[in-house]
Parts: C-alpha cells; structure tokens; sequence
C-alpha cells in the first residue's frame, strides 16, 4: 500500500471528527490514533477495550458504563471474561501480548529504530513511546506513556518518551525528519501551536537527551505501513529483557508509584 495514500486517507477520516473547540495537539491525538487504527489488527486484541465498542462486545446481562450496578460476575472476581487472563506476575511483554489492543505501530516503530541501527535505548523508547495511547490514556500520551514506565526505564527513555509528544510538531533537517505534511492540510500554514507545546519544544530542544527524543519522532512518523504485518514482540525480548527492569512480583504488584496504572490496564473494567 502507498504510505502517503494511506497517511491520506488517515488525514481526511480524522478531519471528520474534528470540532471548532478541539485545539491543535487534540487534532493531532486524533489523526494518529485514525493512523494506529488503520494498521493490521493483533489476532489476539482485546478490543473490548475499545469504548466505543463496549456495549456491542457485553455479554448478555451485564451493564457497561451507565447506571446501576455492573453484574456480579464482573465484581465479585475483577477478571472481565472478555479479556484474555492474565499472568499472575504480568511482564511487560505480556501487556503486549493480552492488554494492548493494536501493538502494530508499536512494533512497526521500534522495528524500523533496530533496522536503522539504532541504540537500544531508542529502540525501547520506539517500543514504549505510544503505549499510554494503546493500554491507557490518549490525551497527553507522551507525559502518561513516561510516567507509566519511568520507574522500570532509564531515565534518558522516560524523559525522550514525554518530549516527543511536543517535538513531532517542530522539523528537524538535520536527522531528516519533516513537519508533518497532513498538519498543514488541516490547521493552515499560518497557526500555532499552544504555549505549553512550545515551552515543551524549547526546553527539549537544549537538552543533552534531545536527539533521543528526536529519534522516536523519526522512527514514529515514518514507521506507518500496513502492509507490514509480521513483526512480533518476541522480536524485541532480549532489548527488553537488557532494558526494562522487570519487577518480580509483576508489573502492578510491586507496591511502585504507577502500580495502579498497569492494575488498570490488567482489570480496565473493575468496579472495585
């Protein structure tokens, strides 16, 4: 498939959600959640994990989102049985295999970083860098993704996962890496960004680990394809396993600040 075609198409399916209120980095959330979405489906995606789907994915007699009490089944045990079970001592690469509806871009991003020669501090940032976007929270998904893994990462990774949320905005000649072209198509030439976003790019930019960052925008934007579909997480085990310092009693269950927030992807539903 012709990458701009399908860059595109992603543009002009997002375009259609946008309203007058959205602000600049609310538009960009969209169009590359429309671009993650346009990838090939994980075979095992939990997509009940899908608000929109919620209701359409229930089991008979059970009650999602509105009013009343959810059924008892959910309750009483937390594991939703629309999800695939978990490990009792949950490893990262597990979230990719049962929690993270649509790793492709994922995956597509941190293989083109390894094809690329990159560091493997790159390489997991690439890996990690949309993980808040799949198995937790768009909306300010680089701050979230960094907080989410910054306890297990070093911190050169946590700090180049939050910056490339503001960065994707601004172009860099010098790595190759261009504005990209669908912003101007929706925003003009003329707007700016908000002040925050801004203020994020400078102190980035004089930062010892800004190229860090850089690169997962690099290996961010230009990793969208299709039609590659055969890359699994397997591929990036021992860069995890040299990288991520895996808790022993599983991601969270180690009494860690963010425990909750990998509790929360495990049983997304719970009611407890």
């Amino acid at each position: 498939m012709d990458r701009r075609k399908f860059m595109n198409r992603a543009a002009a399916v997002a375009a259609a959600s946008f309203t007058a209120e959205m602000t600049l980095s609310q538009r960009a959330e969209a169009f590359e959640g429309v671009m993650i979405q346009g990838l090939p489906y994980h075979v095992g995606r939990p997509v009940i994990c899908e608000p929109d789907r919620e209701r359409s994915m229930a089991p008979p007699g059970s009650r999602i989102g509105g009013g009343g009490a959810p059924s008892a089944k959910l309750v009483a045990g937390m594991n939703d049985p629309r999800l695939p079970p978990m490990p009792k001592k949950p490893t990262l690469l597990d979230f990719y295999r049962y929690r993270i509806p649509n790793p492709s871009h994922l995956l597509q991003s941190a293989n083109l970083a390894m094809k690329n020669g990159m560091d493997e501090k790159v390489i997991l940032a690439c890996l990690l860098h949309d993980i808040s976007v799949e198995g937790f929270l768009r909306t300010d998904h680089g701050f979230w993704g960094s907080q989410l893994v910054a306890p297990y990462v070093d911190e050169e990774v946590s700090w180049a996962i939050q910056k490339h949320q503001a960065l994707r905005f601004f172009a860099d000649e010098s790595v190759g890496y261009e504005y990209p072209a669908a912003y101007r198509e929706w925003f003009g030439y003329d707007y700016q960004v908000e002040p925050w976003v801004q203020a994020e790019y400078d102190e980035a930019r004089n930062h010892r680990w800004y190229m860090t960052s850089r690169l997962i925008t690099l290996n961010d934007l230009y990793s969208f394809d299709p039609d590659v579909t055969d890359i699994e997480i397997d591929q990036f085990e021992d860069v995890v396993g040299r990288n991520f310092k895996q808790p022993k009693e599983g991601l969270g269950f180690d009494g860690s600040s963010v425990a909750h927030m990998w509790r929360t992807m495990i049983w997304p539903h719970s009611w407890l």
